[in-house]
């Protein structure tokens, strides 16, 4: 199965087979198979349009994750993430951390989103973050 990087905002994205590789890494140690994910890298507009049409939402976010992965038992995850370029460079800013550090951050938020993790309550956010840390840690 296929892990796509689609760049409709261009940007230096390095280390793609890399990223690859600690992607389906995350995968397999969480019991899954990587199917297809598609990673469409844009801007802040889009992403919002993205947020007010599927999902009601009318703000900003650095991560929409839509989750289409098989009910059946497979254990296969497949999903379409669309990340705003522009919200990585200001959280990068902002948390006072590298571009390519909050870029992978970002890119396995919405893996662990298909493996099953939420961010909605303070109790899943923070387990949200421990994961994070631990899958940058197999990264870095």
């Amino acid at each position: 199965m296929a892990i796509q990087f689609i760049l409709e905002k261009s940007f230096a994205f390095n280390n793609r087979l890399k990223t690859k590789a600690w992607i389906k890494q995350v995968i397999a140690e969480h019991g899954k198979k990587c199917g297809n994910i598609s990673y469409i890298f844009t801007n802040d507009e889009h992403v919002l349009d993205v947020n007010r049409q599927y999902l009601g939402h009318d703000y900003y976010t650095d991560i929409i994750t839509f989750d289409y992965s098989d009910e059946d038992g497979v254990g296969k995850i497949n999903g379409d993430i669309f990340v705003s370029v522009d919200r990585i460079k200001e959280n990068a800013k902002e948390f006072k951390t590298s571009f390519d550090n909050e870029l992978h951050r970002v890119i396995i938020h919405g893996v662990l989103h298909l493996l099953g993790f939420k961010d909605h309550s303070p109790k899943d956010s923070k387990l949200m973050r421990q994961k994070e840390n631990e899958c940058l840690e197999l990264f870095f």
